[in-house]
């Protein structure tokens, strides 16, 4: 028997895309359906997170019009990687892969993301060639971002994002996965299972305007880093070790300056105003960096629901 795959796509005010998805992807499904790569019961499940324009209207209409779609509402918006672990969670299959609704992720790439489960795999990851068609700042802080989480010693696919395909036991091992502040691509080389990737070139969006500004990259870097990492809090010693080390240094040029060039130097600017500075410097880092931990903390232990689901189409 063919394995029977859902396709994940979140969608928030993708009214301009939607379209153009449905057709792309639909397309595909339906001819591994034909080739009896996959089940003649495979699903393509939109996720709507709290979208403002006609997002669910057009997923409504989809699902109505053929039974190859379905569709999962929550009730607010509650974030990217939320959609996503939403539709895993709900959406039927032997298989589910994820996958963005702007299309510049290559559809190709699922016949064979579908072979490789096939043969073996629970979690296959969709990596980027290159990014020739982001923007020089979008390059400079992705790769920043991938060395710096290297450096911190968390487990990442380079140049992965959301696209990749999970089997059923590798969702269900996520699943055990309870942290709020959900970062997805980091939790994959965590749950383990048979791995590997596929390689694709990323397109420009097909319509619309991207979903994820710089604040919402921000936001989703420092989910990364406080939820996989524990090095900034060890690096809050270290600097202090350093602080010490300059401060000594500080004094001694101080005191080499009263002694040897008595006229040049104004008595008490040193001793009080640059050491006050910079141990404030460093005391002002270290606050800021346990308070995002202890932020985390405070998110954790509350334990809320990480999503509300409205309505469902299609879904057995």
């Amino acid at each position: 028997m063919p394995p029977r795959i859902s396709i994940i796509i979140p969608c928030y005010n993708e009214e301009e895309a939607f379209s153009f998805c449905r057709r792309a992807i639909g397309e595909v499904l339906a001819g591994l359906i034909r080739k009896g790569k996959v089940g003649a019961d495979s699903k393509i499940v939109f996720v709507n997170d709290g979208s403002k324009d006609k997002t669910w209207e057009l997923i409504e209409a989809a699902c109505r019009e053929d039974s190859l779609f379905a569709g999962i509402c929550l009730s607010r918006n509650f974030g990217h990687q939320y959609a996503v672990l939403a539709g895993l969670q709900a959406a039927p299959g032997d298989a589910l892969i994820s996958i963005d609704a702007d299309l510049q992720d290559d559809v190709s790439v699922i016949e064979t993301m579908v072979n490789h489960f096939i043969n073996g795999s629970d979690v296959v990851y969709g990596v980027r060639e290159d990014r020739s068609m982001d923007t020089a700042f979008k390059r400079f802080t992705a790769l920043a971002f991938y060395r710096l989480m290297q450096g911190l010693g968390a487990k990442s696919v380079f140049n992965h994002a959301d696209y990749r395909l999970m089997s059923r036991r590798a969702v269900e091992a996520l699943s055990e996965f309870h942290e709020s502040a959900l970062y997805l691509r980091g939790l994959m080389p965590l749950i383990g299972f048979t791995q590997s990737t596929v390689s694709y070139k990323r397109a420009v969006r097909v319509a619309g305007e991207t979903k994820y500004p710089l604040s919402k990259m921000i936001a989703l870097s420092l989910n990364a880093i406080t939820s996989l990492s524990s090095y900034p809090l060890r690096l809050i010693t270290l600097t202090a070790i350093i602080g010490v080390v300059v401060s000594l240094m500080l004094a001694c040029y101080v005191l080499a300056v009263r002694l040897s060039l008595p006229t040049q130097a104004v008595p008490g600017w040193a001793s009080v105003v640059l050491p006050v500075l910079f141990i404030g410097s460093l005391n002002l880092l270290a606050s800021g960096v346990i308070g995002e931990y202890v932020a985390r903390v405070f998110d954790e232990v509350k334990s809320r629901p990480r999503y509300f689901i409205s309505f469902k189409h299609n879904l057995d």
